[in-house]
């Protein structure tokens, strides 16, 4: 039950009933009319722009149209007040029948309360973390895949059709420079000495299992060819232990794709997919040689002032048009990353989201002109970029790891204050804020540590069941037992006010959906966890307000069931973002 998308009927009614008809003729449009929570609670329940929107289309001043829409919906037996206010907003505030009402509707869709219709199916292709197969994941990585991954989570629960992607980066130079520094480890495990590590060589101590995986498999074999022969043995062996590595770094963070592509398959297996777009875009007039601009500012030792094969990125809003192939014939990244996207498209994805780290905030606007233009203006692009994380304990930054070398990785980060801390607290910044995380602040057990707070919450909720178990063994509090539960005792403000909160949740889940904002949903249930903490600590003051009343069965009923529609929701906002849901805190 969604309460704004119920009375946004009951407005639309209410403006029909006013019988207003626009001046030219027309028909109304009904369609920026938004039933929303009031910015001040003070206000009431909800409130309503209709009169605003409309008033100039039917010839009447906002506040004459709202005092009209107003009288209506003051007789819906549901409404204890229509107000108006200010230019002509409509407030309204609703009789605790309804909030009960909509407390059952929770309590009967268990689970599923929230869950919604907006995506319709549409397939959304999400493709986060992405790293580069060339070591252990780091800090950076963390935040991306978190991130990623409760959006497709998110996106899923909103009705999406989500395919969850990683790209692999496995055709660049960085890869061959992966090769010859697991050669070097080789070369170790057959017993040469390598002293230190040359520069610009990958120097972690994770290469060397596969230096020795190398060594049992081929001996000393490989020592005694040229390098255009090993090299590609030991990219293939060397990529796919990496990604193996990968794979188990993201399995500690509960992250798991559903596709992993290969930068190499554009150009491999009997069709070349760049050739393919280039020639697309060529057709449709988007492709021409010429020569670029020197960038502005230094210009760089490599620039040269040479013909290029061109993509026209400014026909869509680029800064300059893009370079597509190089003086030598071979493509360009760029090139490589829009035949990946175009092939998303023939994928049947018109909806791509792709989750980057800051760093790659000035590739955003030649990819999404790259979109646009492959698709025909059919696809969009949303790219979420992260900021950085930095990383503290006790209000000090973290030295580096010795494992990866020169990088604090994501297992360090995992092992040491767990997934769901890690998990929450990277998705209690939106993706696009600085982020300090400091190991001791999110394993304090204070209000403070939002993980800690939500999580106790639910806890807190298991822990009322059981006492209500002990003190009254005959109450029987199931799911049915609940669901008949006499709900019209509820009727303390605190108590009223958690149901409120409650009713909020389809609304937060569709507009965070909406909007690809996942973070919204760990800020809803730091809120949520917030009143039921709050509601909590009220009984200890006042012994009337306990959730278990021994003296009132039917009392002690109602409360548990409110508890319970408590504990649905703290669960279903947490498993959106992969966090464990608790019944007890250790």
């Amino acid at each position: 039950m969604n309460v704004f998308s119920d009375f946004l009927v009951r407005v639309k009614a209410a403006v029909e009933a006013a019988r207003v008809e626009p001046v030219d003729g027309g028909t109304l449009d009904l369609s920026r009319v938004v039933v929303e929570p009031p910015r001040d609670a003070a206000h009431g329940d909800l409130a309503t722009n209709a009169a605003m929107v409309l008033a100039k289309a039917v010839g009447l001043k906002p506040r004459e149209l709202a005092t009209r829409i107003a009288m209506t919906l003051a007789r819906d037996p549901d409404v204890a007040t229509a107000e108006v206010a200010g230019p002509g907003f409509i407030n309204l505030s609703l009789e605790p029948a309804y909030w009960h009402k909509v407390l059952a509707a929770i309590l009967t869709s268990g689970g599923t309360f929230g869950r919604g219709a907006l995506g319709g199916g549409e397939k959304v292709n999400v493709e986060y973390v992405s790293a580069n197969p060339t070591g252990p994941m780091h800090v950076g990585h963390c935040r991306g895949a978190v991130v990623g991954d409760a959006l497709a989570n998110l996106l899923a629960f909103a009705g999406y059709d989500v395919t969850r992607e990683y790209y692999i980066n496995d055709a660049g130079a960085q890869v061959e420079v992966l090769a010859r520094s697991a050669f070097l480890r080789y070369r170790e495990a057959l017993g040469e000495q390598i002293g230190t590590i040359p520069e610009g060589l990958y120097p972690g101590d994770y290469l060397i299992p596969v230096g020795e995986a190398l060594a049992e498999r081929y001996g000393h074999e490989l020592k005694s060819r040229p390098e255009a022969e090993w090299l590609p043995l030991v990219r293939e062996v060397t990529v796919a232990a990496m990604m193996e590595m990968i794979r188990e770094d993201l399995a500690a963070l509960n992250v798991n794709h559903q596709v992993f592509f290969s930068e190499r398959s554009l150009t491999t297996g009997g069709h070349d997919r760049v050739a393919e777009l280039i020639d697309v875009l060529r057709e449709r007039g988007l492709v021409y040689e010429g020569r670029l601009p020197p960038p502005k500012g230094q210009l760089p030792d490599d620039w040269e002032d040479r013909e290029q094969t061109l993509f026209r990125s400014t026909d869509f809003g680029d800064d300059v048009d893009r370079a597509l192939m190089k003086s030598d014939g071979s493509y360009t990244y760029f090139a490589s990353d829009i035949a990946y996207h175009y092939d998303k498209f023939l994928r049947g994805f018109t909806t791509l989201i792709d989750v980057w780290g800051a760093d790659h905030g000035g590739y955003v606007k030649r990819m999404s002109a790259a979109v646009e233009a492959v698709s025909g203006g059919k696809a969009v692009l949303d790219v979420k970029l992260c900021q950085l994380v930095k990383l503290f304990r006790a209000g000090e930054p973290v030295k580096m790891s010795k494992r990866s070398g020169d990088f604090v990785t994501l297992r360090d980060v995992v092992d040491e204050v767990g997934r769901d801390a890690v998990r929450f607290m990277m998705l209690y910044r939106k993706n696009d804020a600085p982020l300090d995380f400091d190991f001791q602040k999110v394993t304090e057990q204070s209000r403070d540590n939002p993980v800690f707070y939500v999580q106790y919450g639910h806890a807190r909720t298991a822990s009322i069941f059981r006492m209500a178990g002990e003190e009254m063994p005959d109450l029987e509090p199931t799911d049915d037992v609940l669901a008949h539960a006499p709900l019209v005792r509820l009727d303390d403000e605190g108590e009223i006010s958690i149901i409120r909160r409650l009713a909020e949740y389809p609304r937060l889940v569709e507009s965070a959906a909406a909007s690809h904002e996942p973070h919204r949903v760990a800020f809803y249930l730091y809120d949520l966890a917030s009143e039921f903490h709050a509601q909590w600590n009220k009984g200890k003051e006042s012994p009337q307000l306990r959730f278990i009343k021994h003296d009132d069965r039917d009392l002690t009923t109602a409360r548990l069931a409110l508890v319970r529609a408590v504990a649905s929701v703290i669960s279903s906002g947490l498993d959106i973002l992969g966090v464990e849901a608790p019944d007890e805190m250790r």
